[in-house]
């Protein structure tokens, strides 16, 4: 089956493509909004890059930086239409299927060129806020309700977007949820895994911006100064409202608290390995791939649960605990509080989720799961052709 990929440069799309590397189906990529730039991690696919711009001339990124309107000027010769190079692309491959990544950037912007192609099925995977989020903004819901009843097969992150996608007009396929960048190689990360009595770290996504809400973590530690003496604070990933916050609260004379900017998936992946309680708090998100992380890393959840999608793998109270209101230092303080009072046993938590949900993480699982959906697909395909 030929499969063209439609997505902008994304570590989550690299890692979900890599699953299709040896499965028999020709992967072809058009990079959306064109990185120029070829991925080793999935060299098996034919990548279409750097299609952007018809003369890129030296120069292009210092007049971009110091001269932006002269720049758009020129950029009106000098770039080509995303559109009329995709209908180009599919003239030339022929694909059978095409797979948009993420509603707003890759399915939206593709949908005018696939009513030219009524013949070939469409496959969509969303992300995170991808539906929960922005089917509550009236410009993005329109895009979403014209996208969807076209979609013929889907896949999610979370079950909770899948009756989101019902509800804006998806009659298609639901393949299922599956994590946005696939599972986890659990063998390679054994070597970061340290036992349950050396670990002394709370750690804590730092993203602020538009739907965290780390500062409301931070807040709500403040009154819990003492009963936090034991522990390793870390925050990591930290953007500058972040930053700003801690430069002008009184957490930051803490001698057991620090805060890091952006690192590493392989630093946040040891951080984990070390870590005894992970809290991860937004307003909005799909199935968080930290709170994933933590399971696979072997650290107690605590995480809000933005439209119940958290609760799916999350039984408050038995192996994690449930922010339900991200904005409210207190409530949080109160959730954590559960944990620092030892009302909750975080040792028989963690051994609940080693037994029950970080197996069916495994890459290697999720990847068979992968391949027999985009099989299913391909023999729909044969079927409808014959």
């Amino acid at each position: 089956m030929k499969i063209l990929m439609v997505s902008i440069f994304a570590p989550h799309f690299f890692n979900w493509t890599e699953q299709l590397k040896g499965s028999g189906h020709e992967i072809y990529w058009l990079d959306v909004f064109d990185s120029n730039t070829e991925v080793e991690k999935i060299d098996f696919a034919q990548q279409i890059t750097g299609w952007r711009y018809k003369w890129d001339f030296p120069g292009r990124y210092f007049l971009k930086k110091n001269h932006p309107g002269f720049n758009r000027l020129i950029n009106k010769v000098n770039e080509r239409s995303f559109q009329k190079v995709l209908e180009k692309r599919i003239k030339e491959i022929k694909p059978d299927v095409i797979h948009s990544f993420v509603i707003y950037l890759a399915a939206a912007p593709v949908l005018p060129v696939l009513d030219k192609f009524p013949d070939i099925k469409w496959i969509l995977s969303t992300w995170g806020s991808d539906l929960f989020y922005y089917s509550k903004q009236e410009g993005y819901l329109e895009d979403i309700r014209r996208v969807l009843p076209k979609v013929d097969y889907l896949f999610t992150d979370c079950k909770r977007d899948h009756q989101i996608a019902i509800e804006n007009g998806f009659k298609g396929t639901y393949l299922g949820n599956f994590p946005g960048g696939g599972g986890y190689d659990l063998q390679s990360l054994e070597s970061y895994l340290k036992e349950f009595d050396e670990r002394n770290i709370i750690l804590v996504k730092g993203y602020q911006g538009l739907h965290g809400r780390a500062i409301e973590v931070l807040k709500a530690f403040l009154p819990l100064k003492e009963k936090l003496r034991e522990f390793d604070i870390v925050v990591f990933g930290a953007d500058e409202e972040v930053f700003h916050f801690v430069r002008n609260s009184e957490i930051n004379t803490w001698k057991n608290f620090k805060v890091l900017g952006k690192v590493s998936h392989r630093e946040v992946m040891k951080l984990m390995g070390r870590a005894r309680i992970f809290i991860g708090n937004s307003l909005s998100d799909g199935m968080p791939n930290t709170l994933l992380e933590a399971i696979v890393m072997e650290v107690f959840p605590i995480q809000s649960n933005p439209g119940g999608a958290t609760q799916e793998i999350i039984t408050d109270g038995l192996n994690g605990l449930l922010i339900n209101n991200p904005e409210e230092p207190k409530h949080i303080r109160n959730v954590l509080e559960k944990v620092l009072e030892n009302e909750i046993d975080i040792e028989k938590a963690i051994k609940f989720n080693n037994e029950n949900l970080r197996p069916g993480l495994d890459r290697e699982r999720i990847k068979d799961e992968v391949l027999k959906k985009y099989k299913l697909v391909e023999e729909e395909l044969e079927t409808s052709g014959s």
